[in-house]
C-alpha cells in the first residue's frame, strides 16, 4: 500500500500543496497533521509508523516532514527499512536500504538540519537587533491603538461590554485586560 504523509508546522499553514503532490503520486491513504516538527510527539505520524507494514511505501514531499533533526530522521527511516517499508521523498527520490542510500539520506538530513539551524540563528539575531530599539515591545503588536482602546473604555461608562464590543470591534477580554492595565498603571 502507498501511504502519504503531509505536515505543516502551524495551524495557519495549509496542507493543500503537499496533499495535491501526494494525490498525484497515487497515494492510497494520506495522513495529515498540523504539528511542529520540533516536537517528537506527533500523534498522526506515530500512528502512521505503527500502521505501515512490509511492502508498503511512505511518500512525503520533503525529507523534513519526517524528522526534526538528522539523528531522528535516520532513526525513523532505518526503522522503516527494518520493517521493509520503502521511503519515497518527492523532491529527492526513492530512498533505499543500501550503503549509498544511507549516505545520501545522512547527507540530506544534515543539510536540512543546517538550514533549520540557520533560520533559527537569523531569527534570534533579528530579535536581538529589534530589542536594542527604544520602541521595541515583545510579542505580537497590539491590534488597536491607545486612542481606540481609550475611546472604548470611556464608552464602558454608559454601555455594557457587549455593546462596546459591537460598536468598536474590541473584544470584552481585551477591554478587561486594558482596563486592568490602566488601573495598575494609575496605582503604580
Amino acid at each position: 500500500m502507498k501511504y502519504g504523509y503531509a505536515r505543516v508546522s502551524t495551524v495557519a499553514q495549509e496542507l493543500a500543496v503537499q496533499k495535491q503532490a501526494l494525490h498525484s503520486e497515487k497515494c492510497e491513504i494520506i495522513r495529515e497533521e498540523k504539528f511542529t516538527g520540533m516536537k517528537t510527539d506527533r500523534p498522526v505520524f506515530s500512528l502512521l509508523l505503527r500502521e505501515l507494514q512490509e511492502g508498503d511505501t511512505l511518500v512525503v514531499t520533503k525529507l523534513d516532514r519526517l524528522a526534526r533533526n538528522t539523528k531522528e530522521g535516520i532513526e525513523v527511516i532505518e526503522k522503516l527499512f527494518e520493517k521493509g517499508v520503502k521511503v519515497h521523498v518527492l523532491n529527492v527520490g526513492l530512498l533505499e536500504d543500501t550503503t549509498m542510500g544511507h549516505f545520501f539520506l545522512t547527507t540530506l538530513l544534515a543539510v536540512a538540519q543546517m538550514e533549520r539551524n540557520l533560520i533559527v540563528e537569523r531569527t534570534q539575531e533579528g530579535k536581538a537587533l529589534a530589542r536594542q530599539r527604544d520602541d521595541f515591545k515583545e510579542g505580537r503588536p497590539r491590534k488597536h491603538t491607545k486612542q481606540q482602546v481609550q475611546h472604548a473604555l470611556q464608552l464602558l461608562e454608559t454601555h455594557t461590554y457587549k455593546e462596546v464590543e459591537g460598536m468598536t470591534g474590541i473584544t470584552k477580554r481585551t477591554l478587561i485586560r486594558r482596563k486592568n492595565e490602566q488601573e495598575a498603571n494609575s496605582q503604580g
